[in-house]
């Protein structure tokens, strides 16, 4: 009776332990960033670093792209399970057909800008006819740029596009170009500053394009884990909740995860510039304003399929 005991104790908590693995299998995320870590990645190392994804029952392993336009490619083939992308992307990439959802947002609001140096020679959009204007990515200048210009009478055949690179901010510098779209107002405007130049940006929000959120999450449209992609979603708003209320804490928090590479001036001075584009409701969902961006692209023939919101932002919380 006794050795009957025994066995089916050792049974009991065999079988719980292969379900504690499963469990454990199951609540396991993969999560590529859009480029190596820095701090529009904030809430997501402040939630590794405090554990808030812990709490939630799920481990994160976050990964860096070798080639920054493959992580959605990579969730849209299952190789991993989430992704951080850009809103405009998205749309792009769901009109073209990849099997993508918007999980959650990183961050709410525009970054991107058309930028200029601050030296009285560029004191409107105007003054950039006959100018040329340097770009990371070729891809929907044509719309964001084009719409910006008309708005002050300029026509996208008057400036000329050169593709640079990530060159930007030497770019501009240097005067190889007069203009940089792609500059992030939160970053190039502080490596410019700390190379002693004062830079002047416009924002694609002020001048005719639909507001968008800069940076979303994105998963497999066909098979993704709800219940995980709620507790990481819970645990980032919590991240973010800690940042706002603690933004230098937060700060020393976030550079122990990488000290060599995060702890510089310009990554303290883009934190500071980050912290109010943060989303606070990371799993909100805003259909308007993705129908709305998704109009403007249509209309300007950047896709020729006009993808519903609905469809591919779903309720997650």
């Amino acid at each position: 009776m006794v050795k009957n005991k025994i066995l089916l104790g050792a049974a009991a908590l065999l079988t719980s332990l292969i379900s504690n693995v499963a469990v454990a299998q199951e609540n396991r995320l993969t999560l590529m960033l859009d480029w190596f870590v820095n701090p529009n990645h904030g809430p997501i190392i402040i939630a590794q670093e405090r554990g808030y994804f812990a709490d939630q029952g799920i481990s994160v392993e976050i990964q860096e792209p070798a080639d920054p336009t493959m992580p959605p490619k990579l969730v849209a083939a299952g190789k991993i399970d989430l992704a951080i992308s850009y809103q405009p992307n998205l749309t792009i990439d769901v009109a073209a057909g990849l099997p993508l959802i918007r999980s959650a947002t990183l961050i709410a609001t525009p970054l991107n800008t058309l930028m200029v140096l601050d030296n009285g020679k560029h004191d409107s959009l105007r003054d950039l006819k006959g100018k040329k204007i340097g770009i990371a990515i070729a891809g929907n200048e044509e719309a964001t740029i084009g719409t910006m210009l008309k708005q002050e009478g300029v026509e996208l055949k008057d400036v000329e596009i050169i593709n640079i690179g990530w060159a930007l901010s030497s770019s501009l510098a240097s005067g190889k170009v007069d203009a940089i779209w792609g500059g992030l107002r939160n970053f190039e405007t502080n490596q410019l500053a700390l190379e002693g130049y004062q830079a002047k940006a416009y924002f694609p929000e002020e001048h005719g394009v639909p507001t968008y959120d800069e940076l979303v999450f994105v998963a497999n449209a066909n098979h993704y884990d709800r219940a995980a992609i709620v507790a990481f979603n819970n645990a980032l708003e919590q991240a973010t909740n800690y940042i706002v209320n603690h933004p230098d804490a937060a700060w020393n928090e976030f550079v122990a995860y990488s000290p060599d590479t995060l702890n510089n001036e310009l990554n303290k001075r883009a934190w500071n510039d980050t912290l109010t584009r943060f989303s606070l409701r990371p799993s909100a969902v805003d259909l308007k304003r993705y129908d709305d961006y998704a109009q403007f692209m249509y209309q300007q023939n950047i896709i020729e399929i006009l993808p519903k919101a609905a469809d591919y932002v779903p309720v997650l919380n």
